[in-house]
């Protein structure tokens, strides 16, 4: 296991929460932790899949593929491709995140990886709560995704 900042950042507020809450009750560090457990649970059965999908796609779709429609020559094309794939990828973050991952890794231009997970946050058919609720959140947010890309692309260079 690598021990990078972030990791110990992480431990270290959990043990600063577990104190604060023995502090508060002595029982509370227990239900906290069961109810961490119990988000474990959630989450392990669909991030399991998803970082095997993530690395299966890096050795399965050929770099010069991804590069040609999700690089920074796929231009606005590859932004609205992005866009689909966000709108499609099922599940919360633990699965979008793991393939945004991969994408980058095989060659996507961050023009196109902006635009993947504005698409994704945005219209992803996970956030689908009834059509009018839909149309009402997808009709004014319809350029978003695309906009943010090419925003990345105008004004970042790599």
């Amino acid at each position: 296991m690598r021990l990078d900042p972030s990791t110990l950042v992480l431990a270290g507020l959990a043990i600063v929460f577990a104190v604060i809450a023995y502090v508060k009750d002595p029982s509370l560090p227990a239900i906290g932790a069961r109810n961490g457990l119990a988000m474990l649970g959630f989450i392990l059965p669909r991030l399991i899949p998803a970082l095997l999908l993530a690395g299966l796609f890096q050795v399965v779709v050929p770099q010069e593929i991804v590069s040609r429609y999700f690089g920074r020559e796929a231009g606005f094309k590859g932004l609205v491709m992005a866009m689909g794939a966000g709108v499609i990828t099922p599940g919360g973050p633990m699965v979008s995140v793991p393939f945004l991952v991969a994408l980058a890794h095989s060659g996507a231009g961050l023009p196109a990886l902006v635009t993947y997970m504005t698409a994704w946050s945005l219209f992803g058919l996970q956030r689908i709560m009834g059509w009018k609720f839909v149309w009402v959140r997808v009709i004014p947010s319809l350029a978003f995704p695309v906009v943010a890309g090419w925003l990345v692309a105008t004004f970042h260079r790599e």
